[in-house]
């Protein structure tokens, strides 16, 4: 990135860039939600449950409407484990993935229709050999098609299976609409909580050499990074599902869980603050510029502002000169230098 002049190459033009040209907007970041807040603050608290809700959110239970009245095999077919229901899903899941995070990479990132516009870096997708076939892209899609859409599948089947068999009892949704509906509206926080965990976990010494480090190797990240994982660390992140099977949640509760694991981490690793329908007019882009700081740093973001534990924990960083000091602070001290 040497050979990129900021003032040369266009790029000052009104984005919030800091003297690196790395994205730093104007206002604040990694926010906590208002919901923790002491004094209630019903202001923030209404702001923060329309912006929750609308628009991902809702078009997420859509697509999960819509996978399970068309695009699931009848439950009897499923109290056994035969090959063609589950090829059924496993091609269902697969497409789903691939749709998402190639029309997002095909457009932000190989057509770059939008140029550096909203791009949280002035990196493209790198060539080197850290990554499979020296190509960051084409190894960050084997690890998303290879191994998250496989581990993605084989939790949902294992829970069509067990709904199949009565193993898991679930209220039907006509029967008990503010149970299904409580359930649909806590499961992303509950990812929320159950990451931040799971996240510090694989930050441990080991897991992070030998699992983590394949998700970390993208340190400047596009849509397919959010998927781009070790096995193992995708068995953790899906493990989440298994919540469904303890409360007795509806299989669209279940799905509706995977779901949001696959489609929120392409959409948070997309690279983009906002994407560009035409001048002048842009929508969000899903993306978490808060986490991508902790794709630069490590150290620091493990959760989500949602389930504000890195604020009580003392690891937020909201991408500021004086918290960048602190941070580095923290991770002096914590490698003994």
């Amino acid at each position: 990135m040497a050979n990129i002049n900021l003032e040369r190459d266009g790029l000052r033009d009104g984005m919030p860039r800091d003297e690196r040209g790395l994205w730093r907007p104007d206002k604040d970041v990694g926010v906590p939600n208002p919901v923790f807040s002491w004094p209630p603050k019903p202001i923030e608290v209404a702001k923060w449950l329309k912006n929750y809700i609308w628009p991902f959110n809702v078009f997420y239970f859509i697509v999960v409407m819509i996978t399970w009245l068309y695009l699931t095999p009848e439950t009897s077919r499923m109290a056994e484990f035969r090959a063609g229901w589950i090829l059924e899903i496993y091609a269902r899941n697969q497409v789903m993935l691939i749709a998402v995070a190639g029309l997002l990479h095909l457009r932000l990132w190989t057509k770059k229709a939008q140029g550096y516009q909203y791009k949280w870096s002035l990196n493209w997708m790198s060539k080197s050999r850290k990554f499979l076939w020296n190509d960051q892209a084409r190894d960050n899609m084997f690890w998303s098609i290879a191994s998250a859409g496989t581990i993605w599948t084989a939790f949902e089947v294992l829970m069509h299976w067990a709904y199949a068999n009565g193993y898991i009892v679930y209220a039907d949704p006509r029967a008990h609409p503010a149970a299904f509906a409580i359930i649909l509206f806590i499961t992303p926080l509950w990812y929320f909580f159950y990451f931040y965990w799971a996240h510090r976990l694989l930050h441990t010494r080991k897991l992070y050499r030998f699992v983590h480090h394949v998700h970390h190797r993208n340190i400047d990240v596009g849509p397919w990074s959010g998927l781009s994982q070790h096995p193992i660390e995708h068995v953790f992140m899906y493990a989440c599902m298994l919540l469904h099977w303890v409360i007795g949640a509806h299989p669209i509760n279940m799905m509706y869980q995977g779901q949001l694991v696959t489609f929120g981490s392409i959409m948070s690793h997309g690279g983009f603050e906002d994407i560009v329908i035409k001048d002048g007019v842009t929508i969000p882009a899903y993306g978490n510029y808060w986490h991508s700081l902790h794709h630069r740093y490590f150290e620091c973001n493990y959760g989500e502002p949602e389930i504000p534990f890195d604020h009580l924990f003392g690891t937020n960083y909201d991408g500021s000169p004086e918290a960048r000091e602190k941070m580095l602070a923290r991770r002096r001290a914590m490698h003994g230098n």
